[in-house]
């Protein structure tokens, strides 16, 4: 082994790692070793915008990880995409700038985490922010995070914009001023037309400085625990045994499946679940691991004429030659497009305090993010569940770091998410029978008319249908009682020295994309670090 010493040890490259990459090492007196398991971002599609449908799934971008089979699903398993590359999901995602709402962080605080309320967290989100429209009260200019419009637009959403206003969700140019509700066009993490990542925004400007130290093909394998102070780290480079001491501190940020994985592989967990993988017990922490929230969606299919999509134009080797070209000389056109271009924030029914559910338009279909779209010309309209009760777990399921987790989200296991997803398809199917959409006569497709309206039905629809959109979280939840991961500083409960920074300390799932929450979370643990470090 070669032991190296640095002051910070960042494990994960991904949307946080890169933040406190950046962050860390300006200080030049400060030395920083950041381990990504993944490779480089040098692969064509990440940067492409529509190339998500080749990195998802890929093993170049993808750890290509599967959930256990759900019951809440009628017993399917569904692919757990999580990137692995520089900049991480922000290498892979949809792209979509969204916060969430300020409700959201000010529940974090009513739950005892100081610092997290909206007021607290928003100079945050404005800090990091390049919005194309400039600063302002709710919005940063002088930011890494560039914020713009989407650059193709389709008659079909704005008709679809149009139904929703139509049925009581009212128009929204802004979604992310603190209250979400509405329907509009996503903003995204682009620039002019190309995908603008974490390793992009953050760590490549700070990739040129001495003190800082970036590993590809690393993949951490524990951490060194010495007298109850997190010491170092062991991980595998390119195959190869190696350590790393930390003079001051190790930060996970590999997210909610890999974080809690490395707690578990260095014993830090629940004991009798460790014991049973032969790992030494270090430190007992029941909560590593458990209070898994994610946001799944139902994916509504609908056929219309009368209009273009995707679909037909993408099936067409003409088609697709237009669109190339359109890419090539212009950067617009649907190549730019992110997974999904207009959303919606809706309530479940009129008690809900705040919109409870979102939609993810898009103008296409297909069986499965992809496979070959549908040979129709159709939109989906995907709905979720903002604040599932559902609560699941990521855990070990080998002491060995290259074998998967066992992923159990429990999807649709409460009375109360069940009655949320029937309440979801029974508002979608308003919307698409609103005047708005009437000249393009949508026919469901999915899960088709034969489909009642009653609870049992819509349940098992959506059982059929679900997946997920990719936001797990809470896997090392914040807070102070028994079953909590961190503090509200994000310290490590019983271990010095050791921190975890990414989406898995959100106590509770934000409503909305939870990506540029964790760019937020990054930035603020950043400034807590320097803080406790002095």
């Amino acid at each position: 082994m070669t032991i190296e010493t640095f002051d910070y040890i960042i494990v994960g490259a991904g949307t946080a790692g890169c933040v406190l990459a950046n962050r860390l090492s300006a200080d030049p007196n400060t030395t920083v070793l950041l381990l990504e398991a993944g490779g480089k971002d040098n692969y064509h599609w990440i940067h492409i915008p529509v190339g998500y449908l080749y990195t998802l799934g890929n093993p170049r971008t993808d750890w290509c990880f599967k959930t256990e089979a759900e019951a809440g699903l009628n017993g399917r398993a569904i692919d757990y995409a999580r990137g692995k590359v520089l900049g991480g999901c922000s290498s892979i995602n949809g792209m979509i700038y969204m916060r969430g709402q300020a409700r959201d962080y000010d529940q974090w605080r009513q739950m005892g985490n100081v610092g997290w309320a909206w007021d607290d967290v928003l100079p945050y989100f404005r800090k990091t922010e390049d919005h194309y429209a400039g600063g302002d009260d709710m919005h940063g200019a002088d930011g890494e995070w560039r914020v713009e419009e989407p650059r193709v637009s389709w008659e079909i959403l704005a008709a679809f914009r149009e139904a929703a206003a139509q049925v009581g969700i009212p128009k929204s140019d802004d979604f992310n001023r603190g209250d979400n509700e509405g329907c509009g066009y996503f903003q995204v993490n682009q620039r002019r037309g190309v995908r603008w990542s974490a390793a992009k925004a953050f760590l490549k400007p700070a990739m040129q400085r001495p003190n800082l130290k970036v590993m590809t093909h690393a993949q951490a394998t524990r951490i060194v625990i010495a007298d109850g102070r997190a010491t170092g780290l062991e991980f595998r480079h390119d195959g190869a045994p190696t350590e790393a001491a930390a003079r001051g501190e190790v930060i996970l940020a590999g997210g909610s499946v890999n974080s809690p994985q490395l707690l578990e592989l260095s014993g830090i967990g629940q004991g009798e679940l460790l014991q049973q993988h032969g790992i030494e017990v270090r430190h007992e922490l029941p909560g590593v691991g458990e209070n898994l929230q994610d946001h799944l969606q139902v994916r509504l299919v609908y056929k219309v004429s009368n209009t273009r999509t995707l679909n037909l134009r993408a099936n067409s080797l003409l088609g697709r030659m237009a669109m190339g070209v359109e890419y090539g000389l212009f950067r617009t056109g649907p190549l730019t497009m992110a997974p999904s271009q207009l959303g919606a924030f809706a309530k479940s029914d009129p008690s809900r305090e705040t919109a409870n559910l979102q939609y993810h338009v898009q103008p296409l279909s297909t069986d499965k993010l992809g496979e070959d779209l549908h040979p129709f010309e159709a939109f989906t309209a995907s709905v979720c569940n903002l604040r599932p009760d559902s609560r699941g777990s990521i855990h070990i399921a080998s002491p060995d770091a290259l074998v998967q987790p066992a992923i159990r989200p429990n999807y649709l296991s409460t009375e109360s998410d069940r009655a949320v997803v029937a309440d979801a398809i029974r508002l979608t199917r308003k919307i698409c029978a609103a005047p708005g959409l009437a000249p393009f006569h949508p026919e469901e497709f999915r899960p088709g008319p034969t489909v009642g309206d009653d609870d049992g039905d819509l349940v098992k629809a959506a059982g059929d249908l679900a997946t997920t959109i990719f936001h797990p979280v809470s896997t090392c939840r914040m807070g102070d009682d028994n079953r909590a991961v961190v503090d509200d500083r994000l310290r490590v409960h019983g271990i010095d020295g050791l921190r975890v920074a990414d989406a898995s300390i959100m106590p509770t799932i934000t409503s909305g994309n939870t990506n540029s929450p964790v760019v937020m979370i990054a930035e603020k643990a950043a400034e807590i670090i320097i803080q406790d470090g002095r």
